[in-house]
């Protein structure tokens, strides 16, 4: 079992300036790691982001600025969570810098069903937390 992750930093979010996603870079770093590892995490505006904003949290309402920043919120949300999810797969055992694309596709269904029972889980959190952050 490998040690736990730590995160040491976040950028983000970045438009992917081919592809209709945003990413975020993380740095990573084990116990047993000399040097932090990069991993790039992108999240599909479609299939993840608008996914939980629309069918799970039927998010709507709000000023083009608030709408922003709920955005922002869902985006590292997801984010964060589906780098605990690579992790737990253990794509990430191995010190190595890696990229993570939207789950999505059939090689992908396994990994988005974890991030859905996720959002399920979450919505009420996390409608509360835009509500607190944003006030909306």
């Amino acid at each position: 079992m490998p040690l736990d992750l730590l995160i040491l930093n976040v950028m983000g979010p970045f438009r992917e300036p081919r592809e209709p996603a945003f990413s975020y870079d993380y740095s990573v770093q084990r116990e047993d790691w000399a040097t932090p590892q990069g991993v790039r995490i992108k999240v599909s505006i479609e299939h993840e982001l608008d996914y939980l904003k629309n069918t799970i949290l039927s998010f709507s309402g709000g000023s083009v600025g608030q709408q922003l920043m709920a955005n922002q919120l869902l985006l590292r949300a997801i984010a964060d969570q589906k780098l605990k999810i690579v992790d737990a797969d253990g794509k990430l055992a191995e010190r190595l810098d890696v990229m993570i694309g939207p789950f999505e596709g059939e090689s992908q269904e396994q990994l988005f069903a974890l991030l859905d029972q996720w959002m399920q889980a979450e919505k009420e959190t996390l409608r509360q937390l835009i509500k607190d952050q944003i006030g909306i």
